[in-house]
């Protein structure tokens, strides 16, 4: 072999062990957010059934809850008592009402701790509703409504 095929072959060969060494490094980097996307992954689920957590509940939401499910139960019952339900959603719309007082209390404190653009920009989570999707998404508000048939006796 020559000097100039040696020399070739030499910068071949670092070149070559340079690259392994990049690739190396980027497995060693990246593999930690692999990992950590697996574990993700196989997190289970809820692994205690929904009614168990609202039991476990503060008892006004437990309240609100179940009243609300037991005026949707007689609702489909055989016979329909409009006064029993009626007074259900009552006591669940009060409940709804004391929930929201203080998820709203607690938005006004944490807001007077920040700044004005701050609470400019998280001004909107005091609306009661979210925003219309047609208000959002101003290409679909264009679209015309197709009218609906008037229902024939």
């Amino acid at each position: 072999m020559t000097s100039r095929s040696l020399k070739i072959a030499l910068a071949v060969s670092v070149a070559l062990n340079v690259f392994a060494v990049a690739a190396g490094a980027a497995v060693w980097v990246v593999r930690d957010k692999i990992e950590d996307r697996v574990a993700e992954a196989h997190k289970p689920g809820r692994s205690e059934p929904v009614w168990d957590v609202i039991e476990r509940m503060d008892p006004a939401v437990r309240d609100q809850v179940k009243a609300r499910r037991e005026a949707i139960a007689l609702t489909g019952g055989e016979t329909f008592d409009p006064v029993a339900v009626a007074a259900l959603l009552e006591r669940s719309r009060a409940s709804e009402a004391r929930g929201r007082s203080r998820l709203e209390t607690g938005a006004v404190e944490t807001l007077n701790q920040l700044s004005p653009a701050d609470r400019k920009a998280l001004a909107p989570i005091l609306s009661r509703h979210k925003p219309k999707r047609e208000a959002r998404k101003p290409e679909k508000a264009d679209k015309p409504v197709a009218p609906v048939a008037a229902a024939r006796p």
